[in-house]
């Protein structure tokens, strides 16, 4: 008696192998939506980034760093502040981009999650060039879309706004 032969897939229909991700970094980083009262409304604080582009503070997470602590402390060296308070977690984001600085040219997956912070009213922001902040400002609520260059993080603005449509004045 002859042994039994493998089964065998026809030639079109072989198993493919799992689909590759590029060879990559991953990184996990934390970021603030700053937002204070101002005359009748909401003003929200901007950023114009290394890549020349309006955003929000971010970085890093530390190694044992808890990500509300992250945000925060990425939020107030970027932007200059010596004060700020956790309102809430608002999301998390994933971008994928070619590194310019540390590891140049290589692929970087990052996760950022995003927190609502509140500064008070008389708090003022600042550029921080040893941050990578090289210009700052005051956007009020109902420009914050237009004047945020990612387009990844307009539904977590969109969150912030809601979230403070719901502050008492």
């Amino acid at each position: 008696m002859k042994a039994p032969s493998k089964a065998r897939l026809p030639k079109n229909k072989q198993a493919l192998p799992p689909r590759r991700r590029p060879p990559h970094v991953s990184e996990i980083s934390a970021g603030g939506i700053v937002v204070k009262r101002w005359r009748d409304g909401f003003v929200f604080a901007i950023m114009k980034d290394s890549y020349g582009q309006w955003s929000f503070p971010k970085g890093r997470v530390e190694k044992g760093e808890e990500l509300e602590d992250a945000a925060a402390r990425e939020t107030m060296e970027e932007l200059g502040l010596e004060r700020i308070q956790l309102v809430e977690y608002l999301g998390k984001i994933d971008i994928w981009f070619k590194d310019r600085f540390e590891k140049k040219g290589a692929l970087v997956h990052k996760d950022i999650h995003y927190f609502l912070f509140e500064a008070p009213e008389d708090a003022k922001i600042h550029p921080v060039p040893s941050e990578h902040t090289y210009e700052t400002r005051w956007v009020p609520a109902q420009d914050v879309l237009k004047e945020s260059s990612y387009v990844d993080v307009r539904p977590i603005i969109h969150l912030a706004l809601e979230r403070v449509k719901t502050w008492k004045r």
